[in-house]
């Protein structure tokens, strides 16, 4: 048996916010100076056209969710958070089934929720921000030193491959190595 979690435009959404997040990390550690692949000027100009079209992406999101009332599906909770805590830390090693069900209603579990909430409260704003103050500098519009702004918008990016790195395993963790990667893409989850 199998249900409707995800709706068409959050799975659009979602895809597209990752493929445009993963094209900004490649550039804008090119931009640094990590590695050499598209040239500096290339790589500036996709950086800033993913970094616009990213934001037109979460503009329609927030809408999306006040519209729907699916923003309710971020506000944090501790009900059966220490049960999924757990299952993560012991459980999950001992074969034992999840304890959080998805469904249309409560989409995320509790840690789900608190990792999301810190991603859309506290890491997008932060590299939004620096990144913004980044494209005013060559304008003279210094509010932070360049080095400390560059620094701070590097150390958001490194935050964003570790919040991404998670977030690909913590995919691998459902009944099948593939099942919450497919669920993101037919919308349904299958029962197990």
């Amino acid at each position: 048996m199998r249900h409707m979690v995800y709706k068409r435009f959050e799975r659009f959404w979602h895809w597209a916010q990752s493929l445009l997040i993963i094209a900004m990390i490649a550039t804008g550690f090119e931009i640094h100076g990590s590695y050499q692949w598209l040239g500096f000027e290339d790589a500036l100009f996709w950086h800033e056209w993913c970094a616009v079209t990213l934001i037109v992406l979460w503009l329609f999101a927030i809408f999306w969710h006040f519209t729907t009332g699916e923003w309710r599906q971020y506000i944090p909770t501790t009900d059966k958070l220490s049960d999924v805590v757990s299952f993560y830390i012991r459980g999950i090693f001992l074969g034992q089934t999840h304890p959080y069900r998805a469904t249309p209603e409560r989409k995320h579990n509790p840690l789900q929720r608190f990792f999301y909430l810190g991603f859309k409260l506290i890491l997008a704003p932060l590299i939004w921000v620096t990144g913004a103050l980044l494209l005013l500098h060559p304008f003279g519009i210094e509010v932070i030193p360049l080095g400390a702004l560059s620094g701070l918008h590097l150390l958001v990016a490194f935050l964003f491959v570790v919040f991404l790195i998670g977030h690909v395993y913590m995919t691998t963790t459902g009944p099948t190595p593939t099942s919450h990667i497919k669920t993101m893409i037919t919308g349904y989850e299958e029962e197990h």
